[in-house]
């Protein structure tokens, strides 16, 4: 079980963050607060409500932007719930603030940084990759004398540990380096790089945030694994020394360890899944412990789409593990590569030879998604009507795993 921490109350984050966010830093200064959709846990009103009464009497403007990467851009009422903001206060309290959505495939509304080279990239990657990468972020942020990120810090499949540096790539940033980073991460594995926190992905992010000419700040916390979005602690700095403390909490607070694999995993979806894209963080944190050969059953009755933005893209590739695309690389090498890198990560580890791929675990939807459509992208269907998770309840002993709210918590095997 993951270790016992003391859990901050309210009255405990706002006392935090009046002692350790330091006004003198946003004195005077147009500040861009960029924070998380609605796909992580987090206790964003609060947060936003305290950040609001230290910053908003220095700074000479506060904005927020919402770090969406490539998911759906949200209304403003939906922001303003997500931050807190009631209907009544948005036009008394917060009607200097502008809510912005990311736009990542809107070129109008991206900036060139540069150019991560061919030989950087090689470099970074050790040899994996080779290609120049433009690096691109919203243009917004040249308004802005300072940035600030407040977002969680969880074990993650594509850069090992989130937050930090993520907020910004792929956050607000374009599709190239997006893409780049996602199947570096994929040719990694999942299970390579998820909760390790030094890797050649969180190279990236980090060097390409430091071509971002504003200064750049962060309050990086930790949640409780219990779903309550409670705090364990917050780190405030650089977003590097931020995402440092953070990342060796969230070790210690959201890896759990298993004596043995796992036949059968039932993997529950929260509400803020809403579509595969993100749902798919259900096996990217229970793969390390589901046996060879068996099923992890993502559970999500909610669940209506495999991804608004993405969907007609995957429909074309499938699920399918890292080996199908790398071995038939001319075939797919055209396709986004955060599209491939998310197929592989979903479907898991697996082989493909003479033409007959072998995925080590069998991946089953219990969703509203249609038993058509799942056979189509290769994927195992399952009413979810058939299924109530209390019939996979304290069967660890049969092989048997119920994870009532899987995609945050890592699930490890023991050394």
């Amino acid at each position: 079980m993951p270790q016992e921490l003391p859990v901050l109350s309210d009255e405990q984050v706002r006392s935090w963050i009046a002692q350790n966010v330091r006004t003198e830093d946003f004195t005077g200064r147009r500040t861009l607060l960029i924070v998380p959709d609605h796909t992580r846990t987090a206790p964003l009103p609060l947060l936003f409500d305290a950040l609001f009464q230290q910053l908003r009497p220095v700074v000479a403007s506060l904005d927020v932007m919402f770090a969406l990467g490539t998911h759906p851009p949200l209304s403003e009422s939906r922001m303003c719930r997500l931050l807190g903001i009631s209907p009544e206060e948005r036009g008394r309290l917060f009607y200097q603030t502008e809510l912005l959505n990311h736009e990542w495939d809107n070129p109008e509304s991206l900036h060139t940084l540069g150019v991560l080279t061919r030989e950087e990239t090689l470099e970074i990657s050790g040899g994996l990759l080779e290609v120049d990468v433009p690096v691109r972020i919203n243009k917004r942020v040249l308004d802005y004398d300072s940035l600030l990120v407040l977002g969680p810090v969880f074990p993650h499949e594509v850069v090992g540990f989130s937050g930090g540096n993520k907020y910004f790539f792929p956050g607000i940033s374009g599709p190239e380096l997006l893409n780049f980073f996602h199947w570096l991460g994929a040719l990694i594995t999942n299970v390579g790089i998820i909760g390790v926190k030094d890797t050649p992905v969180r190279r990236v992010v980090d060097r390409a945030a430091r071509m971002i000419p504003t200064e750049r700040k962060a309050v990086t916390f930790v949640v409780t694994p219990d779903g309550s979005a409670r705090l364990h602690g917050l780190f405030y700095g650089s977003p590097e020394e931020a995402w440092n403390g953070a990342a060796d909490l969230s070790g210690r607070a959201h890896i759990e360890q298993k004596a043995r694999p796992f036949h059968t995993v039932l993997s529950c979806a929260p509400p803020m899944y809403d579509e595969l894209w993100v749902a798919g963080k259900c096996m990217y944190k229970l793969e390390p412990v589901v046996a060879d050969g068996g099923e992890l059953i993502i559970y999500a009755p909610h669940m209506e789409v495999i991804s608004v933005t993405h969907g007609r893209l995957i429909a074309e590739i499938g699920y399918h593990c890292r080996d199908y695309f790398t071995k038939q690389w001319d075939r797919f090498k055209d396709y986004p590569w955060g599209v491939l890198a998310h197929s592989t990560h979903v479907r898991g580890g697996g082989t493909f030879e003479g033409g007959v791929e072998n995925c080590r675990v069998r991946v089953t939807l219990a969703s509203a998604v249609p038993p058509e459509v799942c056979e189509k992208i290769n994927l195992g269907y399952r009413d979810p009507d058939s299924i109530d998770p209390e019939d996979y309840a304290d069967r660890e002993e049969e092989g048997i795993l119920l994870v009532r709210k899987a995609g945050e918590q890592l699930y490890r095997l023991i050394d």
